[in-house]
């Protein structure tokens, strides 16, 4: 082997222990994110579930620790500068876990969880359309997880998130339906029927458009 040729081989296997050294590292974080997740899964639906078992598990009760419980979050949130959108998915996934613990009607409750999820994102400046998504997936998720109506579920979390984005403006309104739209077609194998009515109509009438060929003037 010549020395360029040598010289080469090693540059090649220093590009090549670069690119593993990220490999594992990022392999390595995405394993403490996951960790992370779960720890916050864990956590809300044991608070849920140990503070109902106390109340008696009421309905209206259920409304109140919903809206605790994402208020804490976000709270966290703010002391840590970050972590918003991330937890997200995990406190709505722990709350419908932990409803369902104490064999409270989840679906109920759904709605109120992202609803204060969006309208707590707004109020602190982050991005209510990513919050709507992580806590419509959350709610997915556990449902299917603990055996309930994913289709239900996520009809009932989309019109929560519409209606927060609603008292906030058009704009957000329309952002919020966009991201939805695309959660709920990346699970249409249980969700199909779970899409805003808006949304599958302007679909159509696109898809209707741009086959329809234009109508001849009268001769």
């Amino acid at each position: 082997m010549t020395s360029e040729e040598s010289t080469k081989t090693k540059v090649e296997e220093t590009i090549g222990s670069a690119g593993n050294a990220v490999k594992v590292g990022i392999i390595d974080a995405l394993k403490g994110l996951n960790e992370i997740e779960a720890e916050i899964v864990t956590l809300v639906r044991q608070t849920v579930s140990d503070t109902l078992k106390t109340t008696g598990g009421v309905a209206q009760e259920g409304i109140h620790i919903t809206k605790d419980v994402v208020k804490g979050a976000i709270q966290a949130t703010e002391e840590v500068g970050s972590g918003l959108v991330l937890s997200a998915k995990s406190v709505s996934k722990g709350m419908v876990m932990g409803l369902h613990d104490v064999g409270s009607d989840a679906l109920s409750i759904v709605k109120q969880t992202v609803k204060a999820s969006v309208q707590g994102a707004a109020e602190v400046g982050g991005d209510m359309a990513l919050v709507a998504k992580r806590s419509v997936e959350g709610v997915i998720e556990a449902t299917r997880e603990t055996g309930g109506n994913a289709e239900k579920a996520a009809k009932a979390a989309i019109s929560g998130a519409v209606e927060a984005a609603g008292e906030i403006g058009k704009t957000a309104v329309s952002t919020v339906k966009e991201v939805l739209v695309g959660v709920v077609e990346g699970a249409k194998e249980v969700l199909s029927a779970a899409l805003p009515k808006s949304a599958q109509s302007g679909k159509k009438n696109t898809e209707e458009k741009l086959v329809s060929p234009p109508k001849q003037g009268k001769k």
